[in-house]
């Protein structure tokens, strides 16, 4: 999750101001770039648990680690909470210790993948030294909930406190879950509909594809994403699959209006989070927020609240897609390598449109409750979730050729998708990989994940 926004400038009691500020993510193509941030579960090689913030191998241990490769250190009540670098890149911290690389914006997806094998290089370094390990899956394989240790960080305090008002998995959300997503650029207003719609209706394929959490507490689940269950009972108020954003009129004013209403979690000021859970940011607006009152906001405080909503799909300045779990290293390059591929050529994202154009707010919603339990089985009219992969990868394997972005040795993207067609073609994601590791080489003994698919 981000940290705090620097943003200050005037204050904000007109709503066309945050209009604006989403206007003021178009780009033109030449400018656009792809982000990619993964996180990953941080445990202790002796034990396999979870790892505490203090202590000689303790998070806040890893993070001073990490500093000898040039992080710069980003403090909170004196706790090194973040880390920061030149470029535009950062490491932070989920709720539980999970261990975020959120990259820099970069061209293309060689690109990306040289900054994950260099992030790769570091943490094993580090985790080397301290005794630890890092495991990439969607949701933590063997703690239980009150086995996690909390991160000391202000707004996890008034998150912890409020999710439970809300919903029955939001303390597993923040807790045991782990995820890899893209973050992509709009040209336009309408470019940022179509992109917004296509990324929505074609989530699912994502968390099948990318399924990788069918453990609960070291014995299998009837989940291959439980991650992305786990979401659907989080918070009905900033969950979901937005089915305003398919109707007539939808831009950047309409989800500015979605984001009002949207409960608030907290403001910060001099350092301090301050309780603001279930306020409003159009009393905010008027100056009328119980948290401070006569104060009004500022675009720093807009910036924070966009990141306490969490759709499948989320608008800051750019677009975020959200659905995919966790998963193995050689899999991370693969998730911007598919929305890249969808979504930065012309006619890749006209195709995706058309396929998705006729698609109804029920089916929308009933593919993304039956994925994280069915996976590529997951029906949709008369074809199953695989066949829509299939043809989705073969959209964005087109797009990447059309978009020509090679590396030095001369080869195109569209190798990023190699994982993925294999495992819509075979029908097998890690879902049912790991549940056959489970239940035969490794004869129901859940610790031999952590050696198998340790980082």
């Amino acid at each position: 999750m981000s940290g705090p926004s620097e943003l200050l400038g005037p204050p904000i009691a007109d709503k066309r101001q945050l209009v604006a500020f989403h206007e003021a993510g178009n780009k033109p193509l030449a400018a656009w770039r792809v982000g990619t941030e993964h996180e990953k579960f941080v445990f202790r090689r002796t034990d396999l648990k979870r790892v505490p913030y203090d202590g000689p191998d303790g998070i806040g241990a890893l993070l001073h680690g990490m500093m000898r490769f040039g992080w710069q250190p980003v403090l909170e009540k004196g706790n090194v909470i973040a880390l920061s670098n030149d470029a535009r890149c950062s490491i932070t911290l989920e709720p539980g210790g999970q261990f975020e690389l959120s990259g820099a914006p970069l061209e293309t997806i060689h690109q990306t993948c040289s900054e994950v094998h260099e992030h790769l290089r570091q943490v094993r370094e580090i985790c080397a030294e301290l005794g630890l390990g890092m495991l990439g899956l969607g949701f933590d394989p063997l703690s239980r909930r009150d086995e996690v240790p909390w991160m000391p960080k202000g707004r996890y305090r008034i998150m912890r406190d409020y999710m439970p008002k809300r919903g029955r998995l939001g303390l597993d959300m923040m807790l045991r879950t782990c995820t890899v997503q893209a973050n992509l650029d709009y040209e336009s207003e309408s470019d940022m509909v179509t992109k917004f719609r296509v990324g929505l209706a074609l989530q699912p394929v994502a968390v099948a594809l990318f399924a990788n959490s069918p453990f609960i507490e070291g014995r299998p689940v009837s989940y291959q994403s439980y991650r992305s269950h786990v979401w659907t009972d989080t918070d009905p108020d900033r969950c979901g699959t937005l089915p305003f954003v398919f109707e007539d009129g939808f831009g950047f004013e309409r989800y500015v209006d979605y984001m009002l209403d949207v409960p608030m979690y907290f403001v910060y000021r001099d350092g301090n989070y301050i309780d603001a859970s279930g306020q409003s940011f159009r009393d905010f607006m008027a100056g009328r927020l119980p948290a401070l009152p006569g104060e009004l906001p500022r675009l720093g405080d807009w910036a924070d609240h966009l990141t306490t909503a969490f759709p499948e799909v989320r608008l800051k300045t750019y677009l975020e897609m959200r659905g995919a779990d966790g998963g193995p290293w050689a899999r991370l390059c693969a998730l911007p390598a598919l929305w890249v591929g969808l979504l930065y050529d012309g006619m890749a994202l006209a195709a995706a449109a058309d396929l998705i154009a006729d698609w109804s707010a029920d089916e929308r919603e009933q593919m993304r409750r039956d994925v994280p339990r069915l996976g590529l089985d997951a029906p949709h009219r008369s074809r199953t979730l695989r066949d829509i992969a299939l043809e989705v990868l073969d959209i964005a394997r087109d797009g990447l050729t059309r978009r020509a972005r090679r590396d030095a040795a001369g080869e195109d993207e569209t190798h990023f998708l190699d994982p993925l067609f294999q495992i819509a073609r075979s029908g097998r994601n890690a879902a049912a990989e790991l549940v056959e590791d489970y239940r035969g080489r490794w004869a129901g003994d859940i610790r031999r994940v952590y050696e198998d698919y340790a980082y």
